[in-house]
């Protein structure tokens, strides 16, 4: 019989499940002790805060949180103080006001994919809503010096939870970040090697090639979330950050050489020459002994003979079409970012002051994502507003607050995944309502109620709920759980052990949660198509702007990341066998490296002349790149193609490097012609 993942995880926890909940335990205890010790007016809110930075354990992961934490409330709290100092004396222009704010916090954090500094945004909106809700609830008591007094106090509460769980989580048992980027990167690196294989080796299936580059994305971008973090930790932080960020940006590359590499023979085995035939079967089997190395050494080793390797296949032809020896020359390219990959995994443990900077992925932003989902908040948040204005309970700010904060959080993740999270939160609210009333109100209310013994009584639940956090599948129901039961029950100095007051915030943490729940259903993202259509608009449009960067590759490589991983996702959803729209991304991220190939082989050549007709061209072939995504061909691809060779050919008399440019031509005419068949047949 299994168990259920929960029981499981409470039943049963591992040795770092255990450590992580005593370390959570700790956290909270002194946050709690310091914020009581300096008399803060809500110790509790202390307690959110440590708790909330115990979902990611390593150091600089929680350090990094713990700043963005820090300056989310500073700003939520100057807002709060601004929209008071001019609307006070008018509430519903005040209220229209912070809502707008918290739509604002909630849109801009759908143009971040770094879970911290979405958390930020997070805070900024409940701070400010904690400062202006709380100055109008006691509105007889409301001036100036008030209004300062509770945005100090908010802000200290949350800097005291978030510098107590950063200490603790510097001191007591770390867990670097380090050690789960060398994690990252050895999956992603095994997974990339595995994918070259699988790309080379005619007898592969198209699924199987799918949920390699499918794995290598998701990778990449934890890989890429990561990065910043480590910086924190210590000297050697800012060298890991930059080797994490070259290593996504050269398997960025990789990918789209090998999507070329393996492409050409599958599509278009008419045109492989026995002799390059031969430098296919010698790559796939160097890929597979890399693989098999145990060692960086002798991956690297391993790389350089491949390279020799290449050169030795190139020496040897004879009369090969462009196409070809083109394509050799991108094999070489291949195992040259390849040997970059393994230089920049070496240095996550080694510094290597000669790599060269390159770009973090950067987060695709969507203004109507952002547009809605902000809108979606704004929402939860107004529902909240309308029942406190009719009701004027003082439990309706906990309708108002929290639900705003998971609803930044949680924004991000898919309906569906979205639909799984909210209900086993909304369990652990359900449970968190009668453990905190019996349990935490009955055994305080009896107690002493000094610090021991507030510890004593709060230590097992929380326990419990951090056990739960530890598990990303369990984690939902131990948030649940934790942070209801800290705002019922509201541990400090002065507690009333009202359990009139305390039953009605019980209701509205559990309506709020509820009506968030209900919005998310209620309003959904676009359909998948549009959205699919959207990023391939934004492909088209980084293709013409590839001229305008001083750095293309690490330009283009940074914006593409996250855009296919959002392709494969909504492919994935959709449930199409096919995966013809990832298969279109990763006909953007090829031909844009073949034009950044290009220029580089044209830069001797270029004039005024060559510099209009190269313009022209990259125009039609984003335009291409779109008709081809409707299942059109345009003929003005070839046409234009044949007016640049001419201008390049003109500007100069043709080299080794513009020798390979017509099969290069000829190469991206073939792709767009194929998915353009591709589409027209769907």
């Amino acid at each position: 019989m299994t168990l259920h993942p929960l029981l499981a995880q409470l039943l049963m926890p591992d040795r770092s499940a255990v450590i992580f909940a005593l370390k959570g335990v700790i956290s909270v205890a002194l946050a709690l002790f310091v914020a009581m010790y300096l008399q803060l007016d809500r110790p509790y809110w202390a307690l959110v805060s440590a708790m909330f930075l115990q979902i990611r354990p390593e150091s600089g992961l929680v350090t990094e949180k713990a700043v963005c934490q820090i300056l989310g409330s500073v700003l939520g709290g100057a807002a709060g103080i601004l929209i008071l100092a001019f609307f006070m004396p008018y509430p519903l222009l005040a209220l229209a006001c912070l809502t707008l704010w918290i739509g604002l916090n909630s849109a801009a954090s759908s143009m971040v994919h770094n879970l911290n500094f979405i958390y930020a945004f997070a805070m900024s909106g409940m701070t400010a809503g904690l400062v202006v809700l709380l100055v109008m609830a006691t509105p007889n008591l409301a001036d100036s010096r008030a209004v300062f007094e509770i945005a100090q106090s908010r802000i200290s509460e949350i800097a005291v939870g978030a510098l107590c769980a950063m200490l603790v989580s510097q001191l007591l048992w770390p867990v670097t970040v380090k050690d789960s980027l060398r994690s990252h990167a050895r999956a992603v690196i095994n997974k990339t090697l595995e994918y070259l294989s699988l790309e080379l080796d005619p007898d592969s299936t198209h699924e199987q090639r799918h949920q390699h580059a499918d794995q290598i994305l998701e990778n990449l971008v934890a890989l890429n979330d990561d990065s910043s973090a480590v910086a924190y930790e210590g000297p050697e932080g800012p060298g890991r950050s930059r080797a994490a960020n070259l290593l996504c940006n050269k398997v960025m590359s990789l990918l789209a050489v090998t999507q070329i590499m393996g492409r050409f023979p599958r599509n278009h085995p008419d045109l492989v020459s026995p002799a390059f035939s031969k430098l296919l079967e010698d790559m796939r089997a160097h890929f597979i002994k890399i693989a098999e190395a145990d060692n960086y050494e002798a991956s690297y080793l391993e790389a350089q003979a491949l390279r020799r390797a290449l050169l030795e296949h190139r020496a040897a032809y004879v009369n090969e079409a462009a196409i070809v020896i083109r394509l050799t020359h991108t094999a070489a390219e291949l195992v040259a970012d390849l040997a970059m990959v393994l230089r920049a995994y070496n240095a996550l443990e080694n510094r290597d002051q000669t790599l060269l900077k390159a770009s973090r992925l950067k987060t695709h932003r969507d203004p109507l994502i952002g547009a809605i989902n902000g809108f979606r908040t704004a929402v939860v948040f107004m529902i909240g507003a309308v029942v406190w204005l009719n009701t004027g309970s003082p439990a309706a700010i906990m309708l108002m607050i929290m639900p705003v904060v998971f609803s930044v959080m949680f924004a991000r993740f898919s309906r569906v995944v979205l639909t799984s999270i909210l209900r086993r939160l909304l369990l652990g609210v359900v449970v968190a309502i009668p453990l905190s009333l019996f349990f935490g109100l009955g055994l305080l209310s009896s107690s002493s109620g000094n610090f021991e013994s507030l510890m004593l009584i709060l230590a097992g639940p929380y326990f419990v709920a951090l056990l739960a956090i530890a598990n990303r599948k369990t984690l939902p129901y131990g948030l649940g759980l934790c942070i209801p039961f800290t705002l019922i029950v509201q541990p400090g100095n002065h507690m009333t052990f009202n359990m009139e007051v305390a039953t009605s915030n019980a209701l509205g943490l559990f309506v709020g949660i509820s009506i968030l729940y209900w919005v998310f259903k209620l309003i959904t993202p676009p359909d998948s198509q549009l959205m699919q259509r959207r990023l391939l608009k934004a492909t088209a449009r980084d293709l013409v702007g590839i001229d305008d960067q001083r750095r293309p590759e690490n330009w283009f490589n940074g914006r593409m990341g996250e855009r296919l991983l959002r392709l494969a996702n909504y492919d994935q959803e959709s449930g199409n066998p096919s995966r013809i729209m990832t298969d279109l991304g990763f006909t953007g991220l090829n031909i844009g490296h073949m034009s950044i190939r290009l220029r580089r082989r044209i830069k001797n050549h270029r004039n005024a002349v060559v510099d209009v007709k190269l313009a022209e061209w990259q125009q039609v072939l984003a335009d291409t790149y779109l008709m081809s995504a409707r299942g059109d061909m345009n003929s003005r691809f070839r046409e234009a193609s044949a007016g640049l060779l001419s201008a390049i050919y003109d500007a100069k008399a043709p080299d080794a490097q513009t020798a390979t440019i017509e099969g290069m031509f000829e190469r991206m005419a073939l792709t767009f012609e194929r998915t353009a068949r591709t589409f027209h047949q769907v």
